[in-house]
């Protein structure tokens, strides 16, 4: 039951706090593990790798000497190391300089790898994996107070790498100067930016994340993105982070798994330690530097960059033991309670939430569960998880439900009216026509459903108006319109999609021939010398935000019947499971979904 989760999440907090002195101090460990500069100018290298025979730091300073600079051994699995300063008092390891880990097993085999506090990797041109940068800028660059949580929240949901219409990666500064000027033209107060944290792999959407300390170099440095983070303050909008602590990637030379040699370290060992669909590790909540490496993750992203919340991924996968694979949630509480729940992870995410919320009141959490977990969203003192939000994702299922099996004279809109309410009075939830899993290739965006092929012929302006081109545009609009009006306490959109965006997102692979051409949202689409409708769907978006700015309907109380009943509809085609409406939320895993981007 839920009292007795919250039995569960005070008696692991107080173990902390008597432990470790606070859970302030406990969250806040990146200022101990990793590499800090001294006042002296002397390097404190710590690490926890408990599978370890021996720890060596190699790099640059030492040429690359193997053996040259060994870790002590400390209780606990920890490892320690100090580097004096040089003669003249500069510390022995320059800015920007190449280190890696060398682990000796237990076996005896020497293993190169890069610490898991490490906050900047980048990918050298001649190198297959990535190297740990050591990052000790002399003027780290200052930033600003974050604003006032929004009483309505309305997301633009953003990748940086796609966010141009050039065929390359974006960067954080093109970011800055070309996208976020757009975001507050169009009245969102809110980006939620997508894989940031360290990836190797472009494709994965950053939902393999290999450095969880460290934002993906790709797209620029660590103070390139605070300087995105700040200008978004500046302008009024706060910043989410999309953070994936339901799993990690499976790389070893430039990720956590087998970090010290073993199969568990940070992970379960065994068949539990790995997901079977994602082809990724799945962390060991139960184990003590495990909570205290990912709480203090994120307190590192809030303190470090001051982000100003969270959007949790793969919760569903996180809350039980079978990770919503081949389950058809119902909406009974059998689903949710029961030996198949995952106890340390639920208190992992009670515990997030309660740090964020203590040392930082104004900061926002939501939780992508497609289970529809009861409590979710509930406060901790009530036996919930303590989120703010959650996905409703039921609606954006609807849509295309609606656009492929339905005639506009069979349009039932008691029906729709019904999925868009359908939600636990209460619990925050934030609704979406469609957000980037209908953006993916293999999918159709609504506009595609709606226009298809005569959006790449009858969209200019000087061209008569075609019925489907008519119809399509009218339909986005409306669409839009009631998902914000009823669906939700909060509001998504996926970058692009607000002015119909024509193409699908497909990150550059074998399949396409590692190519661009669909890895970028073409805002030039939107300049006035283009003579295009795309500009009538972004003006009528930007009205709709500006409108709910003023009468304020998404933070509004919701008068809502008190709905017990379900029903079902067809199989999606790119989704491997029943998807079922229960009696607050859509149920069922996006299991495609998370086998191609996680």
């Amino acid at each position: 039951t839920l009292d007795c989760l919250y039995q569960l999440f005070t008696k692991s907090l107080c173990n902390l706090e008597e432990a470790e002195g606070s859970i302030d101090v406990f969250t806040r460990s990146y200022v101990f593990y990793g590499v800090h500069r001294q006042a002296d100018n002397s390097l404190m290298f710590r690490e926890w790798a408990p599978g370890a025979q021996a720890l060596y730091l190699t790099g640059d300073f030492n040429e690359w000497n193997s053996r040259s600079h060994p870790y002590t051994s400390k209780e606990y699995g920890k490892w320690e190391l100090s580097i004096p300063p040089k003669t003249e008092s500069s510390p022995a390891i320059q800015h920007r300089s190449k280190l890696k880990l060398v682990v000796l097993t237990s076996e005896g085999e020497e293993l190169y790898r890069i610490s898991p506090w490490a906050k900047y990797c980048h990918q050298s041109p001649d190198s297959n994996t990535y190297d740990w940068i050591h990052w000790d800028p002399s003027k780290p660059f200052h930033q600003h107070q974050r604003p006032k949580r929004p009483r309505s929240l309305r997301i633009y949901e953003a990748h940086v790498g796609i966010a141009s219409p050039k065929e390359e990666i974006a960067t954080y500064t093109n970011f800055t100067l070309n996208v976020l000027p757009k975001i507050k033209d169009l009245g969102y107060n809110c980006v939620q930016l997508m894989a940031i944290m360290e990836h190797a792999y472009y494709g994965s959407f950053g939902y393999q994340v290999t450095n969880f300390f460290a934002a993906s170099s790709r797209f620029g440095t660590p103070e390139d993105l605070k300087r995105l983070v700040d200008t978004a303050h500046s302008l009024g909008i706060t910043v989410l982070l999309d953070v994936v602590h339901s799993h990690a990637s499976s790389n070893t030379a430039d990720g956590l798994n087998r970090f010290d040699g073993t199969d568990s370290c940070f992970f379960h060992s065994g068949p539990r330690g790995h997901h079977k669909q994602w082809g990724s590790r799945l962390f060991n909540y139960q184990s003590w530097e495990v909570m205290r490496f990912l709480l203090s993750n994120l307190r590192w992203w809030m303190e470090e960059y001051l982000f100003d919340g969270f959007r949790f991924d793969g919760v569903s996968s996180m809350l039980y033991h079978h990770h919503g694979i081949d389950m058809s949630f119902s909406g009974g509480y059998s689903d949710y309670f029961g030996m198949h729940v995952d106890e340390d992870a639920i208190i992992q995410l009670m515990l997030s939430n309660h740090i964020l919320h203590t040392f930082y009141p104004d900061c926002i959490t939501i939780a992508e569960d497609v289970s529809g977990m009861p409590g979710l969203c509930k406060s901790l003192k009530k036996g919930g998880l303590g989120f703010d939000y959650r996905l409703n994702m039921a609606v954006p299922d609807k849509w295309i439900q609606i656009m492929k099996e339905l005639k506009d004279e069979d349009w039932d809109m008691g029906n729709i009216v019904y999925t868009l309410t359908n939600r636990r009075k209460g619990e925050g939830c934030i609704c979406y026509a469609e957000s980037h899993d209908q953006a993916l290739v293999g999918d159709k965006s609504l506009a595609f459903w709606l226009m298809d092929k005569e959006m790449y012929t009858n969209m200019s302006s000087l061209v008569p108006m075609t019925p489907v081109i008519d119809r399509g545009i009218q339909l986005h609009k409306m669409i839009r319109l009631i998902t914000q009006a009823l669906g939700g306490e909060g509001y998504l959109n996926f970058m692009g999609n607000e002015f119909g965006h024509p193409e699908w997102l497909d990150f550059p692979r074998k399949g396409n021939d590692e190519s661009y051409r669909f890895a970028r949202r073409q805002y030039d689409l939107l300049e006035p010398e283009n003579n295009l409708r795309y500009t009538q769907l972004y003006a009528f978006d930007r009205d709709m935000n500006r409108a709910e700015e003023k009468y304020g309907w998404l933070a509004s109380e919701k008068v809502r019947p008190n709905v017990h009943t379900r029903f079902h509809f067809s199989h999606l085609d790119r989704v491997s499971q029943t998807r079922v409406l229960g009696p607050a939320t859509y149920h069922g895993e996006l299991a495609t979904r998370h086998m191609t981007n996680k």
